[in-house]
């Protein structure tokens, strides 16, 4: 009984002692635990692809949050942290990429797909405007031919 009591015990340790650590930073100022919770909350992980690395437990994203701590220890600015993670990660990790001649069409597809909408739309419209507006009037022959259809046909509901 007593092993079975072991073995139940060193089961229920051997999760606890796998368990990760999460990252604990020491700052001076809530303004400087705000502007490190901004910064790691706009960069994107590299490996997770759709979470940023505050939120990530990748071991990339703990180095990006340490060397986001590091640099901001070492007083530099918030552009040049994210300068110098985009010079080593490359401009993935940006969530919202600089305009630039390389990412003016990325920047410019929301505004090309609704200006492609209004065109589509307003073709369709003056397309069926024109349609309307071009029906033709009836010969004297045709409203004779079909006054006498409307006719025949008002004598076969009488009878």
């Amino acid at each position: 009984m007593a092993r079975f009591a072991l073995v139940a015990a060193l089961l229920m340790l051997a999760p606890m002692a796998s368990a990760q650590v999460a990252d604990v930073y020491n700052f001076e100022t809530t303004q400087q635990e705000q502007r490190f919770q901004d910064l790691i909350e706009e960069l994107r992980c590299p490996k997770c692809q759709n979470q940023n690395i505050a939120d990530s437990n990748s071991p990339i994203s703990k180095d990006m949050r340490a060397e986001v701590y590091r640099r901001m220890r070492a007083g530099e600015s918030n552009d040049e942290i994210v300068d110098a993670l985009v010079d080593r990660f490359g401009e993935f990790i940006l969530y919202r990429p600089q305009v630039e001649k390389r990412t003016i069409l990325l920047w410019a597809t929301p505004a090309i797909a609704v200006l492609g909408g209004l065109l589509v739309v307003i073709g369709v419209i003056v397309r069926s405007r024109r349609q309307t507006d071009e029906t033709p009037e009836l010969t004297a022959e045709e409203k004779a031919r079909v006054a006498k259809i409307l006719a025949e046909d008002d004598q076969d509901n009488r009878a």
